[in-house]
């Protein structure tokens, strides 16, 4: 029997329980919905010319879903600016969202400084640290989180509140909408997916056969339009739970040079998987564009798969999308015979920077 099919021996690796934290991405999205709903923000902050979020790795996963997203309903310009330093352009007339998942990470807080002297609004999504004392005394708005439903308590698993935490603070600011109904029926819907991948689900688990076909293998995502920001969660996931190796691109831009790269080495073919993400809410040319790349992938002896999202809507597609990758990137670490909850180097290098 295979460990992906066994709780006991999934728990013998797992020694900070990362699947429970998997599995209840639904209960994080409503919790974090619910947690929001007492936010309030100054009437001058809807009438910014523009949206910066400063955050790093994990802390900046929920701009990019919002901004692949809501990219037609939202009307200002959104960056994503992962940096010590904000753009030039940043002004009173600016919003800049910090978010940083523990408060302490250190470009975020020099962004922060930053953000005053230019006198932006900002706003802030936290747990605590440096960056929720700062926010206190500041009196900026903030969501401070509560992660109750992350046992793990690794911050890149508490990926329903970072991600949902940012959309109900844009939604509660007018910058989007999105209702409770909205979030009730996507929190129902991922009940039923967390199901169906479960360790229990042998026959048949997307999930589980997707980890078997990118074990020990170089991974690279493919995405296009509102499944791009999902693509880049699993990405994110699959990095530091597995600790594999992983590259990301995006259509159409892939296929105006990339497919010509795709010759050589010839010795990385036998080793790397192609994961390609469709969807029927894809405009119509895109569709047809991932099914052809596909294919020339396939003739160029590599291997290819195709992750279709099955929701009839685009946030639900997302979320669908992030659960997925969330079971792949802990049966991936599994498979590998790891606990996926330490992140040795990265906690290496920030000793060290820390010198």
């Amino acid at each position: 029997m295979s460990i992906l099919d066994s709780r006991d021996q999934i728990k013998q690796l797992d020694k900070s329980n990362l699947l429970a934290s998997v599995e209840a991405l639904p209960d994080e999205i409503q919790d974090a919905w619910e947690q929001t709903q007492t936010l309030s923000f100054p009437d001058t902050y809807p009438q910014v010319k523009n949206i910066v979020v400063s955050g790093m790795g994990g802390s900046n996963l929920g701009s990019l879903v919002i901004k692949r997203l809501f990219k037609d309903e939202l009307t200002l310009p959104l960056e994503i600016y992962p940096h010590y330093h904000l753009p030039g352009y940043v002004n009173s007339n600016s919003l800049v969202l910090l978010s940083s998942y523990s408060g302490t990470t250190e470009e975020t807080l020099a962004a922060a400084e930053q953000a005053e002297k230019v006198g932006a609004k900002i706003a802030v999504i936290t747990s605590g640290g440096e960056l929720a004392k700062l926010a206190k005394a500041k009196h900026w708005p903030m969501y401070l989180i509560n992660a109750r439903f992350n046992p793990c308590n690794q911050p890149r698993m508490a990926i329903g509140y970072a991600v949902f935490g940012q959309l109900a603070m844009f939604a509660k600011m007018g910058l989007l909408n999105l209702s409770s109904e909205n979030v009730l029926n996507l929190v129902d819907y991922l009940r039923e997916v967390v199901k169906s991948l479960s360790p229990e689900v042998v026959e048949n688990n997307p999930a589980k056969n997707l980890a078997y076909a990118t074990f020990d293998k170089h991974i690279i995502f493919v995405a296009a339009e509102h499944l791009i920001g999902a693509a880049h969660v699993t990405n994110n996931q699959i990095n530091e739970n597995a600790k594999a190796l992983t590259s990301e691109w995006h259509l159409p831009e892939f296929d105006h040079h990339y497919l010509e790269a795709l010759s050589h080495p010839s010795s990385t073919k036998e080793n790397t998987i192609f994961i390609l993400f469709n969807s029927a809410l894809y405009h119509p040319r895109v569709q047809k564009r991932v099914m052809i790349t596909k294919s020339i992938i396939e003739q160029h002896g590599y291997e290819a798969q195709v992750i279709l999202a099955s929701a009839t809507d685009k946030l639900t597609q997302v979320f669908e999308t992030i659960q997925l990758g969330e079971f792949i990137s802990a049966y991936l670490s599994y498979l590998y015979g790891i606990d996926p909850s330490p992140i040795p180097n990265v906690d290496f290098f920030k000793a060290e920077m820390a010198k």
